[in-house]
């Protein structure tokens, strides 16, 4: 399913999404993740985005952000079952194409976001945690509607210590509570 906010259209990640991939593991796109992924990894990335896009059973689904009316893709987004505190809430992440950026992409396809993990009606809360040194990313997080909890100690990727934000939002908001909440 694909979701369209206006500005944006998220679609469901695909086989013919791994030059996107590759796009989005540039040293300058990867600072706050560690830096960028060896070929192997990326291939497990791959692999672990189209099947999470194409199994309905399976809580999230990733995107490839698609910059509108110039349908130019300009970045990739998603969210995944995670557990946080010993319940399951969903968590989310992006990242947007240098030529896409201060235009507001990352915040409307955070928004879509929500709406599909609304929409899908799994968990109450839609977690993000990004670097607290990742101005942008937590002004996202704010534009979108989320709420800081805190600060907290990472490991990202395994075995490298970050601090980050940890933003929240209320999927049952609009009055709906979904299953989980």
């Amino acid at each position: 399913m694909d979701t369209d906010s206006g500005t944006v259209r998220l679609e469901a990640w695909s086989d013919d999404d791994a030059w996107l991939l590759r796009a989005v593991n540039a040293p300058e796109l990867t600072e706050h993740l560690g830096g960028p992924e060896s070929e192997e990894q990326l291939v497990g990335r791959q692999r672990k985005y189209v099947a999470l896009s194409s199994d309905e059973t399976r809580p999230g689904c990733m995107f490839r952000v698609v910059l509108l009316p110039e349908e130019t893709a300009a970045g990739a987004i998603g969210f995944w079952e995670t557990s946080w505190e010993g319940e399951p809430v969903y968590e989310t992440g992006w990242t947007v194409l240098p030529g896409s950026q201060g235009r507001g992409v990352a915040s409307a396809a955070t928004r879509a976001v929500v709406e599909r993990a609304r929409a899908e009606g799994r968990f109450r809360y839609l977690h993000a945690f990004p670097s607290t040194e990742n101005g942008p990313s937590n002004a996202v997080c704010r534009k979108a509607g989320f709420t800081l909890l805190g600060e907290r100690d990472f490991e990202y990727p395994p075995g490298r210590p970050m601090r980050c934000n940890v933003w929240r939002l209320d999927l049952a908001a609009d009055g709906a509570t979904p299953p989980g909440g």
